[in-house]
């Protein structure tokens, strides 16, 4: 447990270097959760960490607050459904293996009926 708080502290710490806002870290079921900030104060994104790589869920934001991106990593290479949103579309990407299997993309001028 402490090797795994202290790897994914590292490594929040190595890659936010450069960032003046500090991010939150806390420990989640032997996962360390990652809250960055923009100087705004809103949420920039937020995902864990297991064993030093990424894993799980994780959620970008625009400066506004509005989502930006949304997927899951499997320790450390993306998977499955990622959701990107922009002001004219919405993509969905399907990755196996940290890689492109399928790309899909939404116009916001189409109505989706149920």
């Amino acid at each position: 447990m402490k090797n795994v708080l202290i790897a994914g502290v590292m490594l929040v710490t190595s890659l936010t270097f450069a960032q003046e806002v500090k991010p939150k870290l806390e420990v989640v079921d032997q996962m360390v959760k990652a809250t960055y900030y923009y100087e705004n104060g809103q949420v920039k994104q937020e995902g864990y960490y297991l064993d030093g790589k990424l894993h799980g869920k994780w959620v970008a934001f625009n400066e506004d607050g509005t989502k930006q991106s949304m997927g899951e990593y499997n320790k450390g290479a993306k998977s499955g459904k990622w959701f990107f949103w922009s002001d004219a579309s919405l993509s969905e990407v399907d990755f196996s293996d940290s890689r492109i299997a399928e790309v899909k993309k939404w116009s916001k001028d189409v109505l989706v009926k149920n």
